[in-house]
């Protein structure tokens, strides 16, 4: 079957001002979103793409501007199914406000329990993304081969959820991965089981540097976390 590219999208203004964009229009990349953006071409640049497909998001839409000018015969796919999760109320709001809803622990120990109010569930997300993944899978695979390669660009939670899947952990187990903006995850999926070849690679190493003020908490960034300092 396909090799999934899975591309979180570049760092963007929610994520530098630590809000939960969600699904909250206008929400573009950052001057550095903008920069990891057009490095994309580069760094896949040997890999060859029978497709393109997107969240509906603006910053998905701007993160593969760069590819898309690069090769302007790559075809492209908007698909909703692997738009952000669906925050509800939480849209909008600062995460350090959020960390002290009682939600929010539900949201780090059982993903699966949780149901944003206004909004959907972490369980609705993965799945309506793995069934996007499925179809995709399918059709790629029907129009280009089975050695066929795709891209899909998406979000924080929604590349770790495809993840989990692949591997096969529980919902609960996913907030163990994490995935930096602009990274390139890669799955192959096979009759017999997916291989994940990347996870979050970005080519910077800057985020393993010591930090000044280092979080011991174990907290996962709802949303992904805007990535290196």
């Amino acid at each position: 079957m396909a090799t999934l590219i899975l591309v979180r999208h570049g760092r963007s203004t929610a994520n530098t001002s630590g809000v939960l964009a969600g699904r909250l229009p206008g929400i573009a990349l950052d001057e550095r979103g903008a920069a990891q953006a057009a490095a994309l071409p580069g760094r896949l640049a040997e890999v060859p793409l029978a497709a393109a497909v997107t969240s509906p998001l603006q910053r998905c839409r701007e993160t593969l501007r760069p590819l898309l000018d690069a090769r302007p015969g790559l075809p492209l796919h908007v698909e909703d199914r692997i738009s952000e999760c669906d925050y509800g109320d939480w849209s909008g709001r600062k995460l350090a406000e959020l960390n002290d809803e009682p939600l929010m622990e539900v949201v780090q120990r059982h993903p699966s329990a949780a149901a944003f109010p206004g909004g959907e569930s972490m369980r609705a997300m993965q799945d309506r993304a793995v069934e996007a993944v499925r179809d995709w899978n399918a059709r790629i695979e029907a129009e280009h081969g089975e050695d066929a390669t795709y891209l899909m660009c998406s979000h924080g939670d929604i590349v770790k959820a495809i993840v989990a899947d692949a591997l096969g952990l529980h919902l609960d187990l996913f907030q163990r991965i994490h995935v930096d903006p602009c990274s390139v995850t890669a799955i192959r999926y096979t009759r017999v089981r997916p291989f994940l070849l990347r996870l979050g690679d970005t080519g910077d190493f800057a985020g393993f540097a010591p930090r000044e003020h280092p979080d011991s908490s174990g907290t996962a960034e709802v949303g992904g976390g805007a990535g290196a300092p």
